[in-house]
């Protein structure tokens, strides 16, 4: 290992990114953008959920509930009903979510201080939107039951249930989404720009030049790796930055354990980019290779969207091979609960072992050989 062919590796390497305005993109304005544009576009809040309601008690008290999920603000009353076989129609054609049907007696149910009936039809095709909206409805039942007892002078309830959320408190899927995102980003950005580095030398017809210098494969896969590395840090940063004053997600632990975190994340997917870019030796086939081994498993399989503890066992098993797995939990527990080490240990052990299996697979798959 010689430092000094290390680092004139490394200058190559910048020097042709600096020339190439393309990969400059890709490098710098390309994950910002996403993580903007995602940023903004996926969330799984539900609001305004179409309400329809068919009120059949036309009283103070129905009225009165009907209000209280409206006031809520997570339904808007789409439509009104003046027949139980008017549901089907208004689910079916989408013109509500969830119908709302009070018999004639509520009021007098309520009165006599007897359970009033309700019915909630919901519309299951879009089984997490029903979920959720079923738990809403849930919500701003108890919530109006437990007001009425009130007011109308009843017992206290027997229990005294009082919910407390820590790390969301609010729990707005923005801050679970762009923590999230910044290790699915970077998992394909990082892999797609090392991807075209040895290819590119290939197709361009540089090997040959870079095959008679005195440079170990070590040397080359390390000095093409350094200019990658320091891309992605800024990358980070500025995900980060937009994260916190952008989006409002708030950041409770230490800048630099995200740092040191994110760079062994870094060294191993830029090294997985650059091994996939020395077996193909195309720029295509190792964009496309990389966009299969990295962007699908960082989406699907790393807790991103649908959670680990609910896939099949061998699903489950998968995860453990997907270095966005650990990232995701580290740029959570950082952002949003603050831990340490102590905690992001196991974490950090598993990206050391991938950031090192990377970069062996690349020194393993570089050959300097021109057959």
């Amino acid at each position: 290992m010689n430092v000094h062919r290390l680092l004139a590796v490394a200058r190559k390497e910048a020097i042709q990114l600096r020339r190439d305005p393309r990969s400059l993109a890709l490098a710098f304005a390309l994950p910002l953008a996403l993580v903007l544009f995602f940023g903004y576009a996926i969330s799984f809040d539900v609001k305004n959920i179409e309400l329809g309601v068919l009120d059949e008690s036309r009283s103070t008290a129905s009225r009165a509930l009907i209000e209280a999920f409206v006031g809520s603000g997570y339904f808007t009353v789409a439509t009104r009903l003046d027949r139980l076989d008017d549901a089907g129609a208004v689910l079916g054609g989408r013109r509500a979510t969830l119908v709302l049907v009070i018999p004639p007696d509520f009021a007098e149910h309520l009165a006599a201080g007897r359970p009033a009936p309700l019915q909630a039809l919901l519309d299951g095709s879009d089984a997490s939107t029903a979920s959720i909206a079923q738990n809403y409805a849930d919500a701003v039942v108890a919530q109006f039951s437990t007001t009425h007892a009130a007011g109308a002078g009843g017992r206290a309830l027997p229990l005294d249930s009082r919910i407390r959320i820590w790390y969301n408190e609010t729990l707005q899927s923005r801050n679970m989404v762009v923590p999230g995102l910044v290790a699915v980003i970077m998992s394909i950005i990082a892999a797609m720009l090392t991807a075209l580095t040895i290819a590119r030398e290939w197709e361009r017809g540089t090997m040959e030049q870079l095959a008679a210098t005195p440079v170990h494969r070590l040397e080359v896969v390390l000095g093409k790796l350094l200019p990658y590395v320091v891309i992605g840090l800024v990358d980070v940063a500025l995900a980060v930055v937009a994260g916190v004053f952008v989006f409002g997600v708030p950041f409770r632990g230490s800048v630099l354990l995200l740092a040191g975190l994110t760079l062994l994340f870094l060294l191993g997917v830029l090294g997985l980019g650059m091994f996939i870019s020395a077996a193909v030796k195309s720029q295509l086939l190792a964009t496309q290779a990389a966009i299969l081994t990295t962007y699908l498993p960082a989406l699907l399989l790393s807790g991103f969207v649908f959670a680990i503890a609910s896939m099949p066992a061998a699903l489950r098993g998968i995860t453990y091979v997907v270095p966005a797995r650990y990232y995701v939990a580290v740029t959570k527990g950082i952002f949003l609960k603050g831990v340490g080490v102590d905690v992001l240990w196991v974490d950090a052990v598993a990206m050391i072992v991938f950031a090192s299996a990377g970069i062996a697979l690349a020194v393993a798959a570089f050959r300097k050989e021109l057959a």
